[in-house]
């Protein structure tokens, strides 16, 4: 009878334990709303000043974020390798695909410092690294055009040629307007108004098109322009090896003293709590 109750409240632990973690992560994906967060990530990484040093701390982030990417089920690409003069690596660029990579991984961008006792000093002194991470999302180059015809207004009037020469004398020239971006698009050198209304349509998917396309650039310019922003001494996270062992997120304050496991890819609880906060 012991054994049994013992037994139930084991399970009844596992499901609160289950419970918890489920509401953990619905309550993480209800922050994850942008317009890029459920859409596959691109991550750089790069050294900072520092030679060696700097160049071996990148790889052991570059270590860190493969190994997050294995535990959460996703997939990694890589993109380009700099190796290092010596050890470790000058940049890398990979990819990562699954549901939300971009939104997850948007809470890791900045600068990252390392203390410990260097492994390249004969004489064992203290020192600080430090490496940039920065994320984007990764964006559909195949830029789909929906037009909605609630959106549209068509107006048909006569066509006519130069000189004012009627090519026509039925209305059979087309003018769409694109109610929500203005643009404007028409046809009259045909003399069927639906051949006519067919190539204003193709003339306003193209302009359409080529706004999508410009705003995809001012997007991933306003990204690299925050890049710029990031300074090197006003880190997001730091990794303290030595003379004690803890990794600090500065932006909540959250401290954890098994830094192992978060260099072994066990990052959630920051990303999570940074999600949280509001604070991404």
């Amino acid at each position: 009878m012991e054994e049994a109750d013992e037994n139930s409240h084991k399970e009844a632990r596992r499901q609160a334990a289950d419970l918890e973690k489920r509401i953990k992560t619905f309550s993480v994906e209800l922050m994850l709303d942008g317009d890029d967060d459920k859409n596959n990530a691109i991550m750089s990484i790069n050294a900072g000043a520092g030679g060696t040093e700097a160049q071996d701390w990148a790889e052991m982030l570059f270590r860190m974020y493969s190994r997050w990417v294995e535990h959460k089920g996703f997939k990694m690409n890589l993109i380009d390798y700099q190796a290092g003069d010596e050890a470790g690596v000058k940049g890398v660029t990979f990819s990562i695909s699954g549901n939300y990579a971009f939104g997850y991984l948007k809470t890791e961008s900045g600068v990252h410092r390392l203390v410990r006792i260097s492994p390249f000093n004969a004489n064992g002194k203290r020192h600080t690294s430090f490496a940039s991470v920065f994320v984007y999302p990764e964006l559909d180059d195949e830029i789909k055009v929906e037009i909605d015809e609630n959106e549209l207004r068509i107006d048909t009037f006569r066509a006519s040629g130069a000189g004012g020469q009627h090519v026509n004398k039925t209305s059979s020239a087309i003018r769409i307007t694109h109610l929500p971006t203005g643009i404007v698009a028409q046809c009259q050198q045909e003399k069927s108004q639906t051949r006519n209304r067919e190539l204003a349509m193709k003339v306003l998917s193209a302009r359409l098109y080529q706004l999508e396309k410009e705003k995809q650039q001012e997007k991933m310019q306003a990204m690299h322009d925050t890049k710029d922003d990031i300074a090197w001494g006003s880190q997001i996270r730091s990794y303290v090896l030595h003379p004690y062992q803890m990794v600090k997120d500065h932006r909540i304050n959250m401290e954890i003293g098994n830094v192992d496991s978060v260099l072994d890819g066990r990052l959630d609880q920051f990303i999570e709590g940074v999600l949280l906060s509001g604070k991404a």
